[in-house]
């Protein structure tokens, strides 16, 4: 598998999209005005404790007060002891190190954790964790021992704090890792050394995303980086030559005058990614709809007829929407629960392939996945997790005409809703006439299809009605005005 790395950056914003075998299934995008949270280290305040929900609310200098559960209140396993609760472990007015681990979402405030975390290519330092942990990506147990073997051996290690072994240190040697050791020993005397600040102030950033991609996006598929900002080019080869110099022969600057997402048709696969409906090469397609509780997933066969007979019709068609689905939600950056409509399959064998399928595919996605059985209605139920917002949110805002429904009343419900809105002013107010200001299509139907009704209704009320298009009013606004 070909992997490329394209990176598109202007003052406003910088876009990163990963293309697997020339096509698009991670895109990120970081504002210079809204840059994700996810990663900074904050000196916080503990604002409320909430025993009835075992959690705090806690200040850090945002427009809402962050969230921190019982759960991710950093303390040392004692085997035995009762679970401990909230107001054991925080009090108001306390001042507290906590690190962002969700960004705000809609009406959410951030999610909050004091179990600091700081990541480097090959390694996750600890600070106030004492374990030893290797990424379940490495499978071999020899090779997980061997680098565990390796970790525990270097000179510079913090003894009682814990670490995790990245995938990308499968192939790091002693001196890589070392390295490491000693780049997150400085970051955190660093953070140490600043954390007397007042609550509410950051602490400590995470890396822009053009250098979080060399420290996190990178794996031995990775064929080259492409920057189309020499300055930033610049930038990453310093950073990479410092930092993780088997990375920096990837890197070059593109020099075209051609955008470098649209010369790939990353620009192209974004817009499709906000379309509901997503079209498979065999002529099924998806259905995709996001809802405040869970995103859904509808498969259909669509203008793919099979050529054998119908259940292998529906398995090929299944077999390709799990491959879309795992494409799709990398691309829109789904998270929490999905409810997958496969179409129904009849045999036990091929639920179990497409499912296999499924999983497969979900291989390569850097967020945590966990997949159910196929239920007795034929819905699959899984989870990704969620740490920034979907591409939907990122990009788009709520329609100001549909207010989010994704549908209008009809220019016929609203001439319904006019006659009824006359009758009303009509026996409450002592008119000479009325006027009528509605959309374009709303008054053409009055005027032409519903004439006779209201013909019908000036004679019951005894009242001459008046019409003005306002150019202004959406199809379901309207006023009716007393002359």
């Amino acid at each position: 598998m070909s992997k490329e790395i394209l990176i598109n950056i202007t003052p406003q914003e910088t876009r990163v999209g990963i293309l697997e075998n020339g096509m698009l299934h991670d895109l990120y995008i970081e504002r210079s005005r809204s840059r994700g949270l996810v990663g900074n280290v904050y000196k916080g305040k503990v604002v409320r404790v909430l025993p009835g929900m075992e959690a705090a609310f806690v200040e850090i200098g945002l427009e809402k007060a962050a969230f921190l559960h019982v759960s991710d209140v950093a303390q040392k396993a004692k085997p035995g002891n009762e679970p401990v609760h909230i107001g054991q472990l925080l009090r108001e007015g306390q001042e507290v190190l906590v690190q962002v681990l969700k960004d705000q979402l809609g009406t959410k405030g951030a999610r909050l954790t004091t179990n600091i975390t700081i990541p480097s290519r090959y390694l996750v330092f600890m600070p106030n964790a004492d374990n030893i942990g290797v990424s379940s990506r490495i499978e071999n147990e020899d090779d997980r021992e061997k680098l565990k073997t390796m970790l525990l051996e270097q000179e510079h290690r913090v003894e009682d704090a814990g670490y995790i072994i990245r995938t990308a240190a499968e192939v790091a040697d002693e001196h890589a890792i070392a390295s490491d050791i000693k780049y997150l020993n400085r970051l955190w005397e660093n953070i140490n050394s600043t954390a007397h600040v007042k609550p509410g102030n950051v602490v400590h950033k995470d890396l822009p995303l053009y250098l979080r991609v060399l420290r996190d996006m990178v794996d031995e598929d990775l064929d080259v980086i492409r920057v189309d900002s020499y300055e930033k080019t610049n930038i990453m080869l310093e950073f990479a030559q410092r930092y993780v110099p088997e990375v920096a022969e990837f890197i070059e600057h593109y020099p075209g005058e051609r955008p470098i997402f649209d010369l790939h048709g990353v620009e192209d696969e974004i817009q499709k990614g906000l379309e509901r409906k997503v079209q498979l090469k065999s002529g099924g397609y998806l259905i995709i709809d996001q809802t405040e509780a869970l995103t859904t997933i509808d498969v259909n066969t669509g203008a793919f007829v099979g050529t054998r007979n119908l259940e292998e019709t529906i398995f090929k068609t299944n077999l390709e929407a799990a491959q879309g689905i795992a494409r799709q939600l990398r691309l829109r950056n789904l998270g929490g629960i999905v409810i997958l409509d496969f179409i129904d399959m009849t045999e036990e064998e091929h639920k179990r392939q497409v499912m296999r399928a499924l999983e497969k595919a979900l291989e390569k996605d850097h967020a945590r996945t966990s997949i159910s059985e196929v239920s007795q209605l034929g819905l699959v139920e899984m989870t990704r997790k969620r740490t920034r917002e979907s591409l939907e949110h990122v990009l788009c805002d709520t329609c100001p005409t549909c207010e989010g429904r994704g549908t209008i009343k009809t220019a016929e419900t609203v001439c319904y809703e006019i006659f009824r809105e006359i009758l009303r002013e009509a026996r409450q107010f002592d008119a000479r006439e009325l006027l009528v200001l509605a959309a374009q299509d709303v008054v053409d139907l009055l005027v032409d299809e519903e004439s006779s009704s209201l013909a019908e209704l000036e004679d019951f009320i005894g009242i001459p009605i008046k019409f003005q298009v306002e150019a202004l009013f959406t199809q379901e606004q309207y006023d009716v005005v007393i002359l």
